[in-house]
């Protein structure tokens, strides 16, 4: 019952007409009452399947830098030219407001928030629960007052409210330059919320970062859209991107906001990476595909366009993936 409240609460915000921002097609994305209804009675409940993992993170305190790690859903560690950063870092253990209710994390994190090395920048695509987890936050800057936080438009007040006061917020295409390196927010097919009041009163994207010798894209949440090739044309094209491959079924209530594995492929390609990581699957069961089934349609979908699975990879939680530098 609680888990069925947490949901009403969570996907009613869908319905609020009281919009601040935008998707860049215009469209608000939202579905009527019924559609939530109808999805939240017959939907299918997959048994959650706990994916393997790997302790090849532990061999990054012998690295001086260089190197990407995924930690678990849409959490990265990323070091590229001695700038640490860490995406939309989740590691409590529900994606919800409360502690006793709401999605439960299949799998732990790869690495807990003591594993860490010391962290320049943190990046957050959006405010859901499964991106913007304030536990998490408050623990990073409890940990190093010099963390930078980025958050999209309207978030800022959140993490101010909690203690956390070395942030800055962004609209579309506006960036900043930390130690070097360039970080731009730009835009993507989602939208925002964590109660029933706020819907799309702060802003969701990914983060572009241009390191000196390197270029790197965190694309958040997403429907398929031209935003991609956007990005491209306006920011070049990355070296890696971290593309979501899950959460996006059933379609007909899920694709507006979330690209399936076909569609990720798709996003690589407007962006013209050169390497791409899948994130936003096997860690917390959000929607109706089982949870093998992301990587599986992805595999297809390479093999179909003649790619090697190489040009967009399946990491293991905690593996460590060196990067070359250009």
């Amino acid at each position: 019952m609680k888990k069925k409240l947490l949901l009403l609460i969570f996907f009613s915000s869908l319905l609020m007409s009281d919009e601040r921002f935008r998707n860049t097609n215009d469209q608000p994305n939202l579905k009527s009452f019924g559609d939530f209804l109808k999805w939240s009675f017959t939907r299918k409940r997959p048994d959650p399947i706990k994916i393997d993992s790997s302790d090849e993170w532990k061999q990054f305190t012998s690295l001086k830098e260089n190197y990407v790690i995924w930690i678990g859903h849409s959490t990265f560690l990323i070091n590229i030219e001695g700038i640490t950063v860490l995406t939309d870092p989740v590691f409590s253990n529900r994606a919800s407001p409360v502690k006793i209710a709401g999605p439960k994390r299949i799998i732990p994190p790869a690495m807990q928030i003591s594993d860490l090395p010391k962290i320049d920048v943190v990046s957050v695509s959006h405010n859901h629960y499964d991106h913007l987890d304030i536990d998490s936050l408050r623990k990073l800057a409890a940990l190093n007052s010099e963390t930078i936080f980025l958050v999209p438009k309207g978030d800022e007040k959140l993490l101010k409210k909690k203690g956390i006061r070395n942030t800055a917020e962004f609209l579309w295409w506006e960036n900043i330059m930390i130690k070097n390196v360039k970080f731009t927010f730009t835009p993507t097919q989602h939208w925002s919320a964590r109660g029933l009041s706020d819907r799309n009163k702060s802003l969701w994207g990914g983060w572009y970062m241009s390191f000196p010798n390197y270029k790197t894209f965190h694309a958040g949440d997403s429907g398929y859209s031209n935003d991609f090739r956007d990005t491209q044309t306006k920011l070049g094209q990355p070296d890696l991107s971290l593309i979501p491959i899950g959460a996006y079924a059933p379609r007909w209530f899920m694709k507006a906001n979330h690209v399936n594995p076909e569609e990720a492929l798709q996003v690589a390609l407007d962006l013209g990476s050169k390497k791409n990581y899948a994130m936003h699957w096997g860690t917390f069961s959000l929607t109706d595909e089982d949870t093998l089934e992301p990587p599986r349609l992805l595999q297809e979908a390479l093999s179909k366009k003649g790619l090697s699975p190489s040009f967009f990879e399946i990491l293991k939680p905690g593996q460590l993936k060196k990067v070359t530098l250009n």
